[in-house]
């Protein structure tokens, strides 16, 4: 096992925020293919979410993959990453990502940070762990209408 350099690791993470844009412009979880973003991730890739969440839990493997997707395009209409900040490129990676979102149940519209590291190996991702500031406030923007 290779744990990427920053340079590499950095070209994976572009290049699948480039794939998953592709796939979300194409119609997403359900009519798009999941197979553009599947090479950027190892087969036994783990995402870890915040079991608060309407699609936490642990995510593993191409198949978790994809259904982790159908089930976040559930919660939410869209999902924008603004702006982000690398703050770590060297082993580990660490984003941290500015989130313009609107949810799919509520039509509430959310602005919230998101921070997340990432870990490449042999040119792939093999760990995703996402951290929010307010997996509540989350929460209940994707399951409560508003009064």
């Amino acid at each position: 096992m290779t744990t990427a350099s920053g340079t590499d690791g950095m070209a994976v993470l572009e290049g699948m925020y480039a794939a998953e844009a592709r796939y979300l412009a194409a119609g997403g979880p359900g009519i798009a293919t999941f197979e553009p973003l599947a090479r950027f991730f190892a087969a036994d890739v783990v995402l870890h979410q915040a079991e608060s969440l309407p699609y936490g839990g642990v995510w593993r493997g191409h198949d978790g993959m994809e259904r982790f997707f159908v089930t976040m395009s559930r919660a939410w209409e869209s999902f924008e990453m603004v702006e982000q900040k690398f703050l770590a490129t060297e082993g580990t990676l660490v984003v941290l990502t500015q989130v313009h979102a609107r949810a799919r149940a509520t039509g509430r519209n959310l602005d919230f940070p998101m921070l997340q590291t990432i870990t490449v190996e042999d040119g792939r991702i093999t760990e995703v762990n996402p951290f929010y500031w307010d997996t509540q406030m989350i929460a209940s923007a994707c399951t409560s209408p508003v009064d």
